[in-house]
């Protein structure tokens, strides 16, 4: 299995002001659905920062993104390992397959991959 990217997810009532503190450090917004804002670095596409007021399609909003080139796999070895899944995997609107698991600090992790 292979990691694509990571992106820390920050909790922020205001994704607005988000998008424009950190575009002062020269992020550029690449998505925003409303309740998540992605915002990257123009010359470095690979660092990015994802802004949240909630998840709309799961039980809690996780801490960090992890995309991988098999996300099925991840979800099977998760699921073999006895780990805490808590958001189960599924295809989602927007286009990427998830689910949600808590690492063994507590911290949820959104593990994902693009259809």
């Amino acid at each position: 299995m292979t990691v694509r990217r990571v992106v820390p997810n920050v909790q922020s009532a205001d994704v607005r002001e988000s998008r424009e503190f950190y575009g002062l450090l020269g992020f550029e917004e690449v998505m925003n659905h409303g309740w998540i804002m992605t915002l990257a670095s123009p010359t470095h596409p690979a660092a990015q920062i994802s802004f949240m007021t909630d998840d709309r399609t799961a039980p809690v909003a996780p801490d960090l993104s992890v995309e991988v080139d098999d996300v099925d796999a991840a979800y099977a070895l998760m699921l073999e390992r006895g780990a805490q899944i808590v958001h189960s995997l599924r295809d989602e609107e927007w286009g990427v397959r998830r689910f949600l698991v808590r690492d063994p600090g507590g911290q949820v992790v959104n593990v994902l991959g693009h259809r």
